[in-house]
Protein backbone atom coordinates (compact mmCIF):
# COMPACT_ATOMS: atom_id res chain seq x y z
CA UNK A 1 0.00 0.00 0.00
CA UNK A 2 1.12 3.55 -0.71
CA UNK A 3 1.82 5.79 2.24
CA UNK A 4 -0.89 8.43 2.66
CA UNK A 5 -1.55 10.81 5.52
CA UNK A 6 -4.87 12.38 6.38
CA UNK A 7 -6.84 13.68 9.36
CA UNK A 8 -9.82 11.57 10.46
CA UNK A 9 -13.02 13.01 11.81
CA UNK A 10 -15.97 10.82 12.73
CA UNK A 11 -19.16 12.60 11.80
CA UNK A 12 -22.75 11.92 10.91
CA UNK A 13 -24.58 15.26 10.84
CA UNK A 14 -22.09 17.15 8.62
CA UNK A 15 -20.88 14.29 6.45
CA UNK A 16 -23.15 15.19 3.50
CA UNK A 17 -21.30 18.43 2.92
CA UNK A 18 -18.57 18.36 0.30
CA UNK A 19 -16.40 21.44 0.59
CA UNK A 20 -17.14 23.93 -2.22
CA UNK A 21 -13.56 24.24 -3.45
CA UNK A 22 -12.24 24.67 -6.95
CA UNK A 23 -11.81 21.58 -9.10
CA UNK A 24 -8.17 22.68 -9.49
CA UNK A 25 -7.32 21.89 -5.86
CA UNK A 26 -3.90 20.52 -4.95
CA UNK A 27 -5.30 17.84 -2.69
CA UNK A 28 -8.62 16.05 -2.74
CA UNK A 29 -10.92 14.50 -0.16
CA UNK A 30 -11.90 11.00 0.94
CA UNK A 31 -15.30 10.35 2.51
CA UNK A 32 -16.32 6.91 3.79
CA UNK A 33 -19.85 5.63 4.43
CA UNK A 34 -20.11 2.31 6.30
CA UNK A 35 -22.72 0.22 8.07
CA UNK A 36 -24.68 -3.04 7.86
CA UNK A 37 -26.93 -4.03 4.99
CA UNK A 38 -30.14 -2.04 4.59
CA UNK A 39 -28.68 0.95 6.45
CA UNK A 40 -29.05 3.34 3.50
CA UNK A 41 -25.39 3.51 2.47
CA UNK A 42 -26.13 3.65 -1.26
CA UNK A 43 -28.88 6.20 -0.68
CA UNK A 44 -26.46 8.44 1.25
CA UNK A 45 -23.83 8.01 -1.47
CA UNK A 46 -26.27 8.92 -4.26
CA UNK A 47 -27.47 11.94 -2.29
CA UNK A 48 -23.92 13.31 -2.16
CA UNK A 49 -23.18 12.53 -5.80
CA UNK A 50 -26.41 14.16 -6.99
CA UNK A 51 -25.78 17.19 -4.78
CA UNK A 52 -22.31 17.61 -6.27
CA UNK A 53 -23.72 17.24 -9.80
CA UNK A 54 -26.45 19.80 -9.12
CA UNK A 55 -23.80 22.26 -7.95
CA UNK A 56 -21.99 22.00 -11.28
CA UNK A 57 -19.33 19.42 -10.49
CA UNK A 58 -18.44 16.61 -12.89
CA UNK A 59 -19.30 13.32 -11.20
CA UNK A 60 -19.14 9.60 -11.90
CA UNK A 61 -20.27 6.47 -10.08
CA UNK A 62 -18.46 3.13 -9.95
CA UNK A 63 -19.64 -0.19 -8.57
CA UNK A 64 -18.30 -3.72 -8.51
CA UNK A 65 -19.20 -5.80 -11.55
CA UNK A 66 -19.92 -8.61 -9.08
CA UNK A 67 -23.13 -6.88 -8.00
CA UNK A 68 -25.80 -7.55 -10.62
CA UNK A 69 -28.77 -7.79 -8.24
CA UNK A 70 -30.80 -4.87 -9.58
CA UNK A 71 -29.00 -3.62 -12.70
CA UNK A 72 -25.74 -4.13 -14.58
CA UNK A 73 -24.93 -0.52 -15.47
CA UNK A 74 -26.59 1.39 -12.61
CA UNK A 75 -26.20 1.83 -8.89
CA UNK A 76 -29.60 0.97 -7.40
CA UNK A 77 -30.82 1.42 -3.84
CA UNK A 78 -33.03 -1.16 -2.13
CA UNK A 79 -36.03 1.13 -2.69
CA UNK A 80 -35.36 1.48 -6.42
CA UNK A 81 -33.50 4.79 -6.86
CA UNK A 82 -31.02 4.55 -9.75
CA UNK A 83 -27.90 6.31 -11.01
CA UNK A 84 -25.83 5.26 -14.07
CA UNK A 85 -22.42 3.85 -13.25
CA UNK A 86 -19.33 2.02 -14.44
CA UNK A 87 -19.34 -1.62 -13.34
CA UNK A 88 -15.75 -2.79 -12.96
CA UNK A 89 -13.88 -5.79 -11.51
CA UNK A 90 -10.98 -3.54 -10.42
CA UNK A 91 -10.74 0.17 -9.74
CA UNK A 92 -7.29 0.35 -11.32
CA UNK A 93 -8.87 -0.06 -14.76
CA UNK A 94 -11.24 2.90 -14.40
CA UNK A 95 -9.00 5.73 -15.59
CA UNK A 96 -8.03 3.99 -18.81
CA UNK A 97 -11.59 2.85 -19.57
CA UNK A 98 -13.08 6.25 -18.78
CA UNK A 99 -10.53 8.11 -20.87
CA UNK A 100 -7.67 10.38 -19.80
CA UNK A 101 -9.29 13.64 -20.88
CA UNK A 102 -12.64 12.79 -19.30
CA UNK A 103 -10.91 11.67 -16.09
CA UNK A 104 -9.01 14.95 -15.82
CA UNK A 105 -12.31 16.83 -15.90
CA UNK A 106 -13.81 14.82 -13.03
CA UNK A 107 -14.40 16.46 -9.66
CA UNK A 108 -16.17 13.74 -7.64
CA UNK A 109 -16.02 9.93 -7.85
CA UNK A 110 -18.47 7.69 -5.99
CA UNK A 111 -17.72 4.03 -5.25
CA UNK A 112 -20.54 1.72 -4.17
CA UNK A 113 -20.16 -1.79 -2.69
CA UNK A 114 -16.56 -0.84 -2.03
CA UNK A 115 -15.85 -4.00 -0.03
CA UNK A 116 -15.51 -5.92 -3.30
CA UNK A 117 -12.53 -3.88 -4.56
CA UNK A 118 -9.15 -5.21 -3.43
CA UNK A 119 -7.36 -2.13 -4.81
CA UNK A 120 -9.58 0.37 -2.96
CA UNK A 121 -6.82 1.79 -0.76
CA UNK A 122 -4.40 2.59 -3.58
CA UNK A 123 -7.22 3.99 -5.72
CA UNK A 124 -8.29 6.39 -2.96
CA UNK A 125 -4.70 7.50 -2.45
CA UNK A 126 -4.21 8.22 -6.13
CA UNK A 127 -7.56 9.95 -6.64
CA UNK A 128 -7.36 12.23 -3.60
CA UNK A 129 -3.64 12.83 -3.00
CA UNK A 130 -2.23 12.73 -6.52
CA UNK A 131 -5.16 13.82 -8.69
CA UNK A 132 -6.87 16.21 -6.28
CA UNK A 133 -10.36 14.78 -6.61
CA UNK A 134 -13.12 14.01 -4.13
CA UNK A 135 -13.94 10.35 -3.65
CA UNK A 136 -16.93 9.08 -1.69
CA UNK A 137 -16.80 5.39 -0.74
CA UNK A 138 -19.77 3.34 0.51
CA UNK A 139 -19.56 -0.25 1.68
CA UNK A 140 -19.94 -2.83 4.41
CA UNK A 141 -17.46 -2.46 7.24
CA UNK A 142 -18.06 -6.04 8.42
CA UNK A 143 -19.24 -9.35 7.00
CA UNK A 144 -21.93 -11.60 8.45
CA UNK A 145 -19.41 -12.79 11.07
CA UNK A 146 -18.68 -9.15 12.07
CA UNK A 147 -15.17 -9.38 10.68
CA UNK A 148 -13.52 -6.73 8.50
CA UNK A 149 -14.87 -7.03 4.96
CA UNK A 150 -12.52 -6.29 2.08
CA UNK A 151 -10.46 -3.10 2.17
CA UNK A 152 -13.12 -0.66 3.37
CA UNK A 153 -11.68 -0.24 6.88
CA UNK A 154 -8.19 0.19 5.41
CA UNK A 155 -9.42 3.46 3.89
CA UNK A 156 -10.54 4.93 7.23
CA UNK A 157 -7.08 6.36 8.07
CA UNK A 158 -7.18 8.24 4.74
CA UNK A 159 -10.63 9.74 5.28
CA UNK A 160 -11.70 13.33 5.86
CA UNK A 161 -15.02 12.03 7.20
CA UNK A 162 -16.38 8.62 8.22
CA UNK A 163 -20.12 8.07 8.55
CA UNK A 164 -21.37 4.96 10.36
CA UNK A 165 -25.00 4.31 9.45
CA UNK A 166 -27.40 1.96 11.21
CA UNK A 167 -30.47 0.09 10.03
CA UNK A 168 -33.61 -1.03 11.90
CA UNK A 169 -33.53 -4.44 13.56
CA UNK A 170 -36.09 -6.60 11.80
CA UNK A 171 -36.82 -8.50 15.01
CA UNK A 172 -37.35 -5.75 17.56
CA UNK A 173 -37.18 -2.40 15.77
CA UNK A 174 -34.12 -1.12 17.64
CA UNK A 175 -31.05 0.24 15.90
CA UNK A 176 -29.31 -2.47 13.89
CA UNK A 177 -25.53 -2.43 13.69
CA UNK A 178 -24.97 -5.89 12.22
CA UNK A 179 -25.97 -8.09 9.30
CA UNK A 180 -27.33 -11.56 10.07
CA UNK A 181 -27.15 -14.21 7.36
CA UNK A 182 -30.24 -16.41 7.35
CA UNK A 183 -28.74 -19.36 5.50
CA UNK A 184 -26.01 -21.88 6.30
CA UNK A 185 -23.73 -20.71 3.47
CA UNK A 186 -20.29 -19.93 4.91
CA UNK A 187 -18.41 -18.21 2.07
CA UNK A 188 -17.69 -14.55 2.78
CA UNK A 189 -18.89 -13.16 -0.54
CA UNK A 190 -22.53 -14.07 -1.02
CA UNK A 191 -24.28 -11.29 -2.91
CA UNK A 192 -27.98 -11.31 -2.10
CA UNK A 193 -30.77 -9.27 -0.57
CA UNK A 194 -33.48 -9.62 2.05
CA UNK A 195 -33.95 -13.28 1.15
CA UNK A 196 -30.55 -14.07 2.70
CA UNK A 197 -29.72 -11.16 5.02
CA UNK A 198 -31.41 -9.10 7.71
CA UNK A 199 -30.20 -6.15 9.81
CA UNK A 200 -30.25 -6.86 13.54
CA UNK A 201 -29.31 -5.30 16.87
CA UNK A 202 -26.56 -6.73 19.05
CA UNK A 203 -28.96 -8.87 21.09
CA UNK A 204 -30.59 -10.50 18.11
CA UNK A 205 -27.30 -10.97 16.31
CA UNK A 206 -26.07 -13.06 19.24
CA UNK A 207 -29.41 -14.85 19.60
CA UNK A 208 -29.63 -15.47 15.87
CA UNK A 209 -26.15 -16.96 15.76
CA UNK A 210 -27.15 -19.35 18.54
CA UNK A 211 -30.24 -20.41 16.58
CA UNK A 212 -28.21 -20.91 13.41
CA UNK A 213 -25.61 -23.01 15.22
CA UNK A 214 -28.34 -25.06 16.89
CA UNK A 215 -29.97 -25.61 13.50
CA UNK A 216 -26.71 -26.85 12.06
CA UNK A 217 -26.26 -29.31 14.90
CA UNK A 218 -29.84 -30.60 14.96
CA UNK A 219 -31.15 -30.34 11.41
CA UNK A 220 -28.07 -30.66 9.27
CA UNK A 221 -28.81 -29.13 5.88
CA UNK A 222 -32.46 -28.23 6.61
CA UNK A 223 -33.54 -24.60 6.36
CA UNK A 224 -33.42 -22.41 9.48
CA UNK A 225 -36.20 -20.05 8.43
CA UNK A 226 -38.69 -21.34 11.00
CA UNK A 227 -36.13 -20.90 13.79
CA UNK A 228 -35.48 -17.29 12.82
CA UNK A 229 -39.19 -16.52 12.75
CA UNK A 230 -39.34 -17.57 16.40
CA UNK A 231 -36.71 -15.03 17.43
CA UNK A 232 -39.09 -12.18 18.41
CA UNK A 233 -40.33 -14.27 21.33
CA UNK A 234 -36.80 -14.19 22.71
CA UNK A 235 -36.64 -10.43 23.06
Amino acid sequence: MESCRSSLSLTSSNADAIRPESSHRLTGEVHVIIGPMFAGKTTALLRRIKSASNSGKNVVMIKSSKDTRYAVDSVVTHDGAKFPCWALPHLSSFRQKFGEDAYNELDVIGVDEAQFFDDLYDFCCNVADRDGKIIVVAGLDGDYLRRSFGSVLDVVPLADTVTKLTARCELCGKRAFFTLRKTEETKTELIAGADVYMPVCRHHYATGQEVIQSSKNVMGSRTITSNLEALPSLI
